[in-house]
């Protein structure tokens, strides 16, 4: 962050203020991590908080410390508009365009309070009085410890926000595997490390706690998974039947789209999971090396994100959708070699 943006942002926060956090829809480890970690540091700061998320979030998430306190806009509706409607200063985090945010996008347009976006993903939309954009970070997590560091409290940092941040830059760098992680994204958890943030018992949380229905609907994932050898890609097909049959939970599939990466000579990596009650089949991308299925979602599957991450849509049919991935390969051929 620019020390111009970090002195809009300090007088902002020098007086009381009415703040509402949002993540995106469908929100993960970054976005929850960024979300909590950030109201605990309002908090030390004097200011009180609500987070509001667009939809409920995966089990495995809830143990995060203030959790508890999160509003779901479509379970905690009335309580949820009333802090937007009072709102003054809205936080925006990991995610840039406010259609990002499902049902809460009206609302969020309506709103009269000042926004700051702080996010990692690629080409953001101009709605914020400060836009934080980086997609050199790693994490959004990562980037509120330099929000932090730039307002110059960064040794308010405690147990609880170094828990929260940790989490995000865990979950979104793939527990530090993938390309954004830098030199300083370990500077950086060494440091939320040294601030209390128990990397063993976070990782066991997250990552060591299966039920099994999300093992066995791991077994339907690989099972049903295509291997397209001429164009280095490997992709996977969840039906609703498939899902229900399983038992699945809200963030069940989480990181079975990169298993198709651990196949020898696999680039292009994507999962396809139908969901009958928003009508549409929802699907992420994963690469490796110079494929960037950012642009990729952006040209054919209403999505975005990453060079290396990114997520999409369709509102066609399974099969169908199937149909129109498998035809644009061609066209993708030459940027599809290992």
């Amino acid at each position: 962050m620019n020390s111009t943006d970090a002195a809009v942002v300090k007088t902002l926060l020098d007086k009381p203020q009415n703040i509402v956090i949002i993540p995106h829809k469908n929100p993960d480890g970054d976005a929850m991590g960024s979300c909590l970690g950030l109201q605990h540091y309002l908090k030390l700061l004097g200011q009180e908080s609500t987070i509001v998320a667009p939809n409920d979030y995966p089990k495995f998430l809830k143990w995060l410390p203030g959790s508890e306190s999160v509003l779901n806009f479509e379970l905690d509706n009335t309580k949820a508009k009333k802090a937007l409607e009072n709102a003054s200063l809205i936080f925006t985090l990991d995610f840039n365009d406010l259609s990002r945010t499902g049902q809460l996008e009206s609302n969020l347009k309506e709103s009269n309070a000042d926004f700051i976006m702080i996010d990692h993903h690629q080409q953001p939309s101009d709605y914020a009085k400060v836009t934080y954009s980086d997609v050199g970070m790693s994490s959004t997590c990562e980037m509120i410890y330099k929000f932090i560091e730039a307002l110059g409290r960064i040794g308010m940092i405690d147990a609880q926000i170094a828990t929260c941040l940790y989490t995000g830059i865990m979950t979104d760098t793939g527990s530090f595997k993938f390309a954004a992680t830098t030199s300083q994204t370990h500077r950086v958890a060494a440091e939320l490390m040294e601030r209390g943030a128990d990397h063993v018992a976070i990782h066991q949380k997250v990552f060591d706690t299966n039920s099994p229905s999300r093992l066995q609907l791991l077994g339907v994932a690989l099972k049903n998974m295509v291997i397209l050898e001429n164009h280095h890609t490997a992709y996977i097909t969840l039906t609703q039947e498939e899902l229900d049959a399983s038992n699945f939970k809200k963030g069940d599939t989480e990181g079975f789209v990169n298993y198709g990466l651990t196949i020898e000579n696999i680039i292009f990596a994507v999962i396809f999971i139908e969901n009958k009650e928003e009508g549409i089949i929802k699907i992420s991308f994963r690469s490796i090396g110079d494929f960037s299925v950012n642009e990729f979602a952006r040209a054919h599957f209403n999505g975005g994100g990453h060079t290396n991450a990114a997520g999409g849509r369709s509102e066609l049919s399974m099969a169908a959708t199937i149909k129109k991935f498998e035809s644009l390969l061609n066209d993708y051929k030459a940027q599809l070699t290992t």
